[in-house]
């Protein structure tokens, strides 16, 4: 007979926690204890943004039925057609006559009015839905919300660009209007975010050749795994069948990232500090190519997921603008958001139209590893709703009308994928966000612009 343990049971060792993902023995802890605990998997909310629009008639299926044919754009998630809704007709009336790229990424999760500032006194106009949701419900997770992404915030003024400072486009996620909540960028802290706990730095040791100091240095480059071993051994002992093999499957996951991590962070090179201590770990670097950095940012959050660290996520595939050099496509020659200014010509508009299915497959690839992992009889992507789009519909033009938006997973049944929900024209998008917190248990009359839910999503 296995003992029961509780779903915030942590795997513990010296510098390192680990979340562990739900498993069927964490619904059977002591009655006393009930109120700590979940019978099921949570639900979980996310929001992935891709940046420079798409091409509307490559994204957008003809006519008007609740079934949809595959557009080009869409064919990276063709075997999921029957995991996501298609939305239709909504947007933010807030970013028309704006700036094309700048206020409208801050508005995207808001629906607020951009000020236009001189960058030391933001206004981005409102609190994003996924801070407004982890204000409310984050307490219930080692993470309130988990904000990453690809690119470092961008500083000054767009002068050209209508007098918008370029931190507008820089974060998607907003605790209040003033206020960003910073993504990480950089794939080992983000990891060590969710699983690692922060030491004091060394310089505080009054003697850093003390063998316990030294023993940390070592244990730090260590796995994670190898740091919380003996408590997960103990959690195995006192599993079923069912949850060693849901156990052995995340472990596995969690250590193919770390391996992963560690391989592209490694200098070909090793340098090290001269001298001695205390010095500072040196802070780790960005993966060699823009995919690798991509696909490791996705895995951590999913990670990041399945361990119940979050429940609430935000993830920018690209800062407004972006000017990554996508020349690794075959085909492409340049940066994205020059690439997207196409003009309607062919050769420049098929590198553009390019780039954004292939941002679309990245997301593909995160809603399969979602679809992937077993909780208990549902996936993780059933568990989870995830919002993917832009914050403008036609990259080459801005259009701010029926932007191009997709609602993944079923939401525990608050969802029902498979279709398109074409909703009135000019519907504001922030009734979609009051529907789907809702969902997540915060029931709110309003949020942002909105006019009442978003009918038709179940």
């Amino acid at each position: 007979m296995y003992r029961p343990i509780l779903r915030r049971t942590l795997l513990r060792g010296m510098g390192a926690t680990l979340a562990l993902p739900w498993l069927e023995v964490m619904g059977r802890a002591d009655s006393e204890n009930k109120s700590q605990q979940l019978t099921e998997p949570p639900l979980r909310m996310m929001f992935i943004f891709t940046p420079n629009g798409t091409r509307p008639d490559h994204w957008t299926p003809p006519g008007d039925e609740e079934t949809f044919e595959i557009t080009p754009h869409l064919k990276p998630l063709e075997s999921l057609k029957n995991d996501f809704i298609l939305l239709e007709n909504l947007w933010n009336r807030n970013t028309v006559g704006r700036n094309g790229h700048w206020p409208k990424v801050p508005a995207w999760l808001s629906g607020g009015y951009v000020q236009r500032t001189t960058g030391d006194d933001l206004d981005s106009g409102g609190t994003t839905v996924d801070q407004f949701a982890a204000e409310r419900i984050g307490s219930r997770t080692p993470l309130p919300s988990l904000e990453l992404g690809l690119e470092p915030p961008r500083s000054g003024i767009d002068v050209a660009g209508g007098g918008f400072a370029r931190l507008y486009g820089s974060f998607l996620s907003w605790r209040d209007p003033h206020t960003p909540a910073p993504k990480e960028i950089v794939p080992q802290l983000a990891f060590d975010r969710l699983f690692r706990n922060r030491r004091a730095p060394i310089s505080t040791y009054e003697d850093p050749a003390h063998p316990s100091v030294l023993a940390s240095l070592q244990r730090d480059d260590l796995s994670v795994l190898d740091l919380v071993m003996e408590d997960a051994r103990a959690i195995k002992r006192q599993s079923s069948a069912s949850d060693k093999v849901r156990l052995d499957e995340y472990f596995d996951s969690v250590r193919s990232v770390e391996q992963r991590v560690e391989a592209c962070m490694k200098p070909q090179k090793r340098w090290i500090n001269q001298g001695k201590l205390p010095m500072e770990r040196p802070a780790p670097g960005i993966p060699e190519t823009h995919a690798e950095h991509m696909r490791l940012m996705l895995d951590i959050f999913l990670l990041a997921f399945w361990s119940d660290t979050t429940r609430i996520g935000a993830f920018m595939l690209g800062d407004a603008q972006s000017a990554v050099d996508y020349s690794f496509l075959a085909g492409v020659k340049g940066a994205f958001h020059t690439l997207s200014h196409h003009g309607d010509v062919a050769e420049t508009r098929d590198q553009y139209e390019k780039i954004v299915t292939w941002n679309i497959a990245q997301a593909a690839y995160f809603l399969n590893r979602m679809k992937s992992l077993d909780e208990g009889g549902t996936s993780l992507l059933d568990n989870s709703m995830v919002l993917f789009g832009a914050s403008i519909r036609d990259g080459n033009r801005h259009t701010e009308e029926n932007l191009p938006l997709l609602l993944a997973g079923r939401g525990k049944g608050a969802l029902r994928p498979g279709r398109r929900l074409r909703a009135a024209p000019k519907t504001p998008l922030c009734n979609l966000y009051v529907s789907l917190l809702d969902s997540m248990g915060i029931k709110v009359d309003s949020f942002g612009d909105s006019t009442g839910p978003l009918a038709g999503l179940a």
